[in-house]
């Protein structure tokens, strides 16, 4: 015998679904709106602040290749902070939703 499948318009109403889908949209747009910003200031800087991107820090390593650089960097503290961010607190909401999925609305 097949298991009941969760009611997914009921678990939708759940307000600690809502909740946890406002949260984690309120945080990944504020992450998307800092990469994008922080991804184009490298084609603005390279376009407007020539003279700052051409500055020598280190034999042929200059301002605007350590820029270039750093956008690796970023990605990968943006990534890390998230996933801090999921560990602690998404995947906990979305876990006591799941071990709830089968009550919510009652199964069909």
């Amino acid at each position: 015998m097949a298991s009941p499948q969760p009611d997914w318009a009921a678990i939708d109403r759940d307000p600690r679904f809502q909740t946890l889908h406002k949260k984690k949209t309120a945080f990944l747009w504020g992450l998307m709106v800092f990469s994008i910003v922080y991804y184009f200031l490298l084609p603005v800087g390279a376009a407007y602040f020539q003279d700052l991107f051409k500055v020598k820090i280190w034999g042929p390593l200059n301002v605007g290749l350590l820029f270039a650089l750093s956008e690796f960097i970023v990605a990968w503290v943006v990534a890390a902070i998230y996933a801090k961010r999921a560990n602690r607190e998404f995947d906990a909401m979305a876990a006591e939703i799941a071990r709830d999925a089968h009550k919510i609305g009652g199964s069909k």
